[in-house]
């Protein structure tokens, strides 16, 4: 079923931050908390510090409503600065990879394509943009294809 949610970058205390919301909200993460380290080695991939294998990649937390709040850090060594303002995008959850491919290419029209729509390693088609407006966007679609 296709879902909104926000996702949030933090400079290495998504972790911290994340464990705060759930004492607000009081429900627990979803699929737990993936981390750099779990990525599978790939060819052309860096070396990942200890530090870095530590980091939190992925965690959702379900918030209020059906809201999704996930979140991550953002490794400098992996070319990532965040700054309060560019920690935001809003993640879209498409049925198909057709309503997928609609919304990146009308969203990306006039902005920057930061990842090209592709296949991921945990099962989604994914990619990422910034609109012509400065919205940063990010697509997720886990449908299977036969």
């Amino acid at each position: 079923m296709s879902r909104v949610s926000t996702y949030l970058n933090f400079p290495h205390n998504t972790e911290e931050v994340f464990n705060f919301y759930k004492s607000v909200f009081g429900e627990d993460f979803t699929g737990g908390i993936n981390r750099f380290g779990d990525i599978p080695p790939h060819e052309g991939m860096p070396a990942l510090s200890d530090n870095d294998k530590n980091l939190v990649m992925h965690i959702e937390l379900p918030i209020l409503g059906g809201h999704v709040l996930m979140g991550t850090d953002a490794p400098e060594s992996m070319g990532f600065k965040v700054n309060f303002g560019n920690n935001v995008h809003i993640n879209l959850e498409p049925d198909t990879r057709t309503e997928t491919k609609k919304l990146f290419d009308a969203l990306s029209q006039g902005g920057e394509v930061t990842m090209e729509l592709q296949d991921m390693f945990w099962g989604a088609f994914y990619g990422s943009c910034t609109d012509k407006f400065g919205t940063q966007w990010m697509f997720n679609c886990t449908e299977k294809i036969a």
